[in-house]
């Protein structure tokens, strides 16, 4: 890891990321269609005004206006020969607001997905894939980023193409999954897998998770599988969408409030979840809500499927038929004669938890 992201994370026992990027965009003039990354030099000052509000409300981890900086998100605005100037002043206007803040903050440049299905299911080849990655993370480099961020990933090959290309660079990564199609990716990866996934990868990220997806519910059963199966020393990271969007006289408004975001930040810590924050339709009011949760919050229990749905609300059943089928305790540990033994056991109506419904 970075320096500045080890030394928060040796020093507090859980990191607040910030919240939505587009979303709030929006609302400070970004129109439909256009390009968010196009602000970092047309509209900097919208961009720096929206890092310091999230630093105001209590964020340690600053996204960059990046999620679409690769040359096959930016050809769709006839800018994929502005990766480097596009990617390089987000990272910096993130870096500045960060230093205003006059606290110990971490920028992490944002890493979204081409948007392109890779080989063998689709046309893009990996290769092609690893090096659009590396060159958009070598721009948030020379920027100044801290950790290079890949987010909202859907299948295997694109994220072992992302974590090779930004591991070009020799900054320290982190890995989210979108976990959006019944307790699955939009390519089929449920978050049990991403444990396996996660340390097979070279280099292997800092830390990894889940973000966006359909409401902080949806993302809780998600983490309580991938925290089953993670490994002693693992930092785990949730970022939900706020709530589900609705259009609502013209606007698109997400269901979620301050008080929803303030409990789902509660669960994921008492889940074992370090880095927390949101993600789309998360303002500096949910994120402000975040912060005095997680500062005031008493340890509790990990919680069981039952209780997330009973404080955030129903999943789906694809999620509740993993979360059944899922192992709570994985891995190995030392038996008395010296031998290794499995002690993973099953979640299923016996121990409090859904019956599968097939």
């Amino acid at each position: 890891m970075s320096d500045r992201l080890a030394r928060l994370l040796e020093t507090r026992p859980w990191l607040l990321a910030d919240g939505a990027t587009g979303t709030n965009y929006f609302a400070m003039g970004l129109e439909t269609g256009d390009a968010p990354e196009l602000w970092n030099v047309d509209h900097p000052e919208r961009v720096l005004e929206l890092h310091r509000r999230f630093l105001e409300a209590g964020s340690d981890i600053i996204l960059t206006n990046t999620f679409g900086g690769s040359r096959y998100r930016l050809k769709l605005h006839e800018a994929q020969d502005r990766v480097a100037e596009l990617n390089s002043a987000a990272a910096r206007l993130a870096r500045q607001a960060g230093e205003e803040s006059g606290r110990e903050v971490v920028v992490a440049g944002s890493m979204g997905p081409t948007g392109e299905i890779l080989e063998p299911i689709g046309p893009l080849p990996q290769a092609d894939a690893e090096a659009a990655f590396a060159e958009q993370a070598a721009a948030l480099a020379e920027g100044g980023a801290d950790v290079l961020w890949i987010e909202t990933i859907s299948s295997v090959e694109e994220l072992e193409a992302a974590v090779k290309g930004a591991g070009t660079t020799g900054l320290p990564l982190v890995v989210t999954m979108s976990f959006d199609t019944h307790g699955r990716t939009m390519m089929g990866v449920t978050s049990a897998q991403v444990a396996d996934l996660v340390h097979g990868l070279s280099p292997r990220p800092a830390a990894y998770g889940g973000n966006c997806g359909i409401g902080p519910a949806e993302l809780m059963a998600a983490l309580i599988n991938l925290g089953a199966a993670r490994k002693p020393g693992d930092i785990l990271i949730a970022k939900s969408n706020c709530g589900v969007p609705d259009y609502v006289e013209g606007e698109i408004v997400y269901s979620g409030t301050p008080t929803l975001m303030a409990d789902y930040a509660r669960l994921a810590l008492d889940a074992g979840v370090r880095i927390i924050g949101g993600c789309c339709g998360t303002t500096p009011e949910h994120i402000r809500a975040m912060r005095d949760a997680l500062e005031s919050h008493e340890p509790a229990a990990p919680p069981t499927l039952d209780e997330v749905v009973a404080r955030l609300g129903p999943i789906s059943e694809g999620a509740e038929k993993l979360t059944a089928l899922g192992y709570l305790d994985l891995g190995a540990e030392e038996t008395e004669g010296g031998g290794r033994r499995r002690r993973g056991r099953r979640r299923g109506a016996a121990e409090g938890g859904k019956t599968p419904r097939f």
